[in-house]
């Protein structure tokens, strides 16, 4: 049988889903839908950082609609230690899968987990509000009230960073982000992913002022990748905070360690760029 592969789409295509979800996304390479979650309820320090929701607190869930006329859900979202089982519950009944239970940062208040999502189905807006409902049993809060403003520079030197990861980043209202994506086909439960999805380096830069930032990021490898990648960050003085899979049934099978530091950013850039160069990625584009 042909392996199902994601078919591209337009805005059109998850008018169902943006409306079950109640809240805007946004279409990525033509391909996806991803939609963020971020939790501005929860105030979590870490090592002393106020941790931003940009940082390591966006729960968020994409959407790829596929040749067989299939969706595939997958996301990882954000919740405390008291939310994660009635979430777990939730997500249970209406037939999503969790695929990794783990920490995105160190030593936290309070106590914060992360967990992975997938589900597949041919009703995509089916798949939306169930894990809608998931989220209702959090205090994962409505979205905000659009209201345009120009964007307000970050005090980090963003030009420095990208030439010392050798990526474009981007900034929001918060934090400063570089992004890579794996350079092979990754299959997940038999489906191709569209390029990116499930399958990101992605480094998080919070100013802390002066040109310092806190990095929150997450690297993806292989496993023949995985010691070098770790040597690496720690000559730089990376923290390694956890090593985990995303997923169940990825092939080839992916790992990713999160790390922290704080810092210089562009000297914090330049410590994370041997262990980039250690895998098999190419910068992300939009």
């Amino acid at each position: 049988m042909p392996v199902p592969t994601p078919v591209p789409t337009t805005e059109a295509d998850w008018v169902d889903v943006v409306r079950a979800l109640g809240r805007p996304g946004r279409l990525i390479r033509g391909t996806y839908h991803h939609t963020p979650f971020p939790r501005h309820d929860l105030h979590v320090v870490s090592r002393g950082v106020v941790v931003s929701p940009g940082l390591a607190l966006g729960s968020h869930v994409s959407f790829a609609r596929y040749d067989d006329g299939g969706t595939l859900l997958m996301g990882d979202l954000v919740v405390t230690a008291d939310e994660l089982p009635a979430l777990t519950d939730a997500l249970h009944a209406h037939g999503i899968a969790q695929t990794a239970i783990h920490k995105h940062l160190p030593a936290q208040t309070p106590d914060v987990w992360w967990t992975h999502v997938c589900a597949h189905g041919h009703d995509a807006a089916a798949l939306a509000r169930g894990l809608r409902t998931a989220l209702d049993s959090t205090g994962t809060p409505p979205p905000h009230p659009y209201r345009p403003h120009p964007p307000c520079p970050l005090d980090l030197d963003t030009a420095g960073i990208d030439a010392a990861l050798g990526a474009k980043g981007t900034s929001s209202e918060d934090v400063y982000a570089c992004v890579f994506v794996r350079r092979e086909t990754i299959m997940e439960e038999g489906h191709v992913l569209p390029a990116g999805l499930g399958a990101t380096s992605a480094f998080n830069f919070q100013p802390l002022g002066g040109g310092r930032a806190a990095l929150s990021g997450d690297l993806s490898m292989v496993a023949a990748e995985v010691q070098e990648a770790h040597a690496a960050l720690r000559r730089g003085g990376i923290d390694l905070v956890e090593l985990h899979n995303h997923g169940l049934t990825d092939e080839p099978r992916l790992f990713f360690t999160h790390i922290w530091a704080e810092g210089d950013a562009v000297a914090l850039a330049r410590a994370v760029r041997p262990a980039v160069a250690a895998t098999n990625v190419v910068p992300a584009t939009a």
